[in-house]
Parts: C-alpha cells; structure tokens; sequence
C-alpha cells in the first residue's frame, strides 16, 4: 500500500519556526514531484510548496521568501522548513506525491495532513 505519512506539526508562536517531513513508502520516490499543501475549514486547499524529481522548486506567493522545500531521495522524505510563521499559516499541512503518465492514469498520492497552529 502507498503511504505517506506527514510529521513536524504544532503549536507555534507568531515568527517561529517549523520543520514538515513526509516519509513515502511503497513508491519509486526519486521519480515522483512533491509539493505541500494547506487547507483550513471552508477554504480551498492552497498549494504551498513544489519540488519535482529534478529538483526544481516553486512557492506559493504568500510563502515566498519564509518557507523552503526540499527532499532526500536516500530517505524518501520531503520537506518544509517554515520561518517567520505568521497566524494566517494556521492550517492543516498535506503531503502529496505526483507521477504523470501519458496515455495512463497519473499517479497520485496524499497523506493524511499535520496540523500547525500558530498563535502567542
């Protein structure tokens, strides 16, 4: 069974800082994208970070600058570093895994998301 399974979240004071992994099992991981998404009660899920099988990373605008994604294909682990949190973060954060495949149904995997509460 594919698995990814998200840890890292928490309570935070506004400007600390956290630290996302996502752990993926059962994948070929170094050829999957991997992003970061939030989503809070009555909002759209909201795309917070990318990084594809290349290596090649996007953010979201209100994270840009504050928020850094990354992986270790050795470990099948991506992560989200977050600085300068801000209340307006609070969300529950979900891991997702990403194979296009031409001709095929894509591959596409999500975890079952980590909570962050920033507030003082």
């Amino acid at each position: 069974q594919v698995q990814l399974v998200e840890s890292g979240g928490g309570l935070v004071q506004p400007g600390g800082s956290l630290r996302l992994s996502c752990v993926a099992s059962r994948i070929i991981f170094s050829i999957y994208d991997m992003a970061w998404y939030r989503q809070a009660p009555g909002k759209q899920r909201e795309l917070v970070a990318t990084i594809t099988s290349r290596g090649s990373t996007n953010y979201g605008d209100s994270v840009k600058g504050r928020f850094t994604i990354s992986r270790d294909n050795a470990k099948n682990t991506v992560y989200l570093q977050m600085n300068s949190l801000k209340p307006e973060d609070t969300d529950v954060y979900y891991c997702n895994a990403r194979r296009l495949r031409v001709g095929l149904p894509d591959n596409d995997y999500w975890g079952q998301g980590t909570q962050v509460t920033v507030s003082s």
